[in-house]
């Protein structure tokens, strides 16, 4: 009997790169893999699926199907904060799926089979950081086939990558996890995306391809943090002027009072807000760390709010497995 482990971190979303039905290619993800938070999951074969958390269950039965095996035993060992910018449906489902296949000594192939645990339906960087971490672009979806309604479900493909780069060892992403209502998900988030795809400005993508293009991918490549930080800034900033009136404000609440309060932190750059948030992000280095959490804990304090802050690196790698016979 094979014990399979899977750990892997989570992840930032910085934007897309297009949601106006004009342009010919929809979403196109821009993200970040992290080592952490973590999520961690422990599988054995089983003859029926058992899982103590309602969520896992629900992958696990999934996995079982597409796996086509008999069952899987399976431990939470680790887990992320459900549904506040750090991909945790995505980076659980696969950690299910990749845990379920190897305690069975098969390959997951998790890219092929996202979409059957219904993952990567638009944008492709968890899927992309769960493979391999890194800073992920994907090419996003043909216009034609997503309109305002996506596929049915598992009718996609994850899209694919389309530059990865590796970041500095120095380089430190600051997490903000603030205690606040949890980030659209489900239905509520497709009601919501379909509002604003419906009405997106075209000119604003045309703006983001050139950021991401002309400094975001070069500053990516060379390892220039400060062009790096002020690239995904922007980008957030213009994904945030599509969402405005669907959360409130360029950042939905409470993430934009703490966007504000660290833009002017001297060793903060690219602050901003991770998917519907309420998750606020920020770059900085190994030597600032220290001036980079003090800053994010006197921004929660001024604001009133609870909330946990993380020092996290890019992750260089994807999802790690561990086999115990």
């Amino acid at each position: 009997m094979t014990r399979a482990t899977v750990t892997t971190g989570g992840r930032l979303h910085v934007g897309f790169q297009n949601l106006s039905l004009a342009r010919r290619r929809l979403y196109g993800g821009i993200g970040v893999g992290l080592t952490a938070p973590r999520v961690t999951v422990v599988a054995e074969p089983a003859s029926s699926v058992e899982a103590d958390d309602s969520l896992v269950a629900d992958y696990a039965q999934r996995a079982v199907d597409v796996l086509e095996v008999s069952g899987v035993s399976l431990t939470l060992e680790e887990r992320l904060p459900r549904h506040v910018g750090l991909g945790s449906g995505t980076q659980l489902a696969l950690a299910v799926l990749a845990a379920t296949a190897r305690a069975h000594d098969l390959e997951p192939r998790v890219r092929s089979r996202a979409p059957a645990m219904g993952r990567g339906g638009r944008s492709g960087v968890g899927v992309a950081t769960f493979e391999a971490g890194g800073f992920v672009v994907d090419a996003g979806h043909p216009t034609n086939r997503f309109t305002t309604e996506p596929p049915a479900a598992g009718d996609w493909t994850v899209p694919p990558v389309v530059a990865r780069h590796d970041l500095p060892d120095d380089w430190r992403f600051l997490v903000i996890v603030p205690d606040a209502q949890p980030g659209r998900s489900g239905d509520d988030e497709d009601a919501s995306m379909r509002t604003v795809v419906e009405r997106a400005d075209p000119a604003v993508a045309d703006e983001i391809a050139g950021i991401v293009t002309r400094k975001l991918l070069p500053a990516a490549a060379a390892g220039r943090l400060e062009s790096f930080g002020e690239a995904i800034a922007e980008i957030g900033r213009k994904n945030g002027s599509w969402y405005a009136d669907a959360q409130g404000g360029v950042f939905r609440p409470p993430a934009g009072v703490l966007v504000e309060a660290l833009e002017d932190c001297p060793v903060l750059s690219g602050v901003g807000q991770s998917s519907w948030g309420p998750v606020v992000y920020g770059v900085t280095d190994r030597a600032h760390v220290d001036e980079a959490r003090a800053a994010a804990e006197d921004a929660l304090e001024c604001e009133g709010l609870d909330g946990r802050v993380v020092l996290s690196q890019a992750a260089s790698e994807g999802a790690r497995v561990r086999l115990e016979e």
